[in-house]
């Protein structure tokens, strides 16, 4: 396996306790290269941040299954512009979004969205598609 270099915090946001998807994800990720750093559960988007710039991180993923992906993609973006990040830490956001919430997101500046049934290749090609002008 190739370190490709890049690290990726992995959360949840709010009271959303279901975090299954996301372990495999974090998998994934790192039979891909890249550094997986797991924030866990319970997280507001003040703790998902910090941990972002203590731990010098590439991106931040968010696995929502509570359907509050918008509040707290909103949030996110807002606590990374309030610490001048929102060009430099990448955001993404997992789980069951429905179809009609995938630009809005994007519209928000969420950079990519994966909802279930992504294969891995494809979630892989995704983020890999994200760096791509920094490898």
């Amino acid at each position: 396996m190739e370190f490709k270099g890049k690290r990726i915090v992995l959360g949840k946001l709010g009271l959303d306790g279901h975090d299954t998807g996301m372990k495999i994800v974090a998998r994934w990720l790192f039979e891909a290269g890249y550094e997986v750093l797991y924030a866990g559960l319970y997280n507001s988007p003040q703790r998902i941040v910090q941990m972002a710039i203590e731990e010098a991180a590439d991106a931040i993923g968010i696995s929502s299954l509570e359907f509050e992906h918008l509040y707290y993609a909103n949030k996110l973006l807002e606590e990374l512009h309030a610490k001048s990040l929102g060009d430099r830490i990448k955001v993404i956001f997992g789980g069951v979004i429905p179809k009609d919430d995938v630009q809005k997101l994007k519209q928000l500046g969420v950079n990519a969205v994966f909802t279930p049934g992504t294969r891995k290749d494809i979630l892989i090609q995704g983020i890999n598609d994200l760096f791509a002008s920094t490898f």
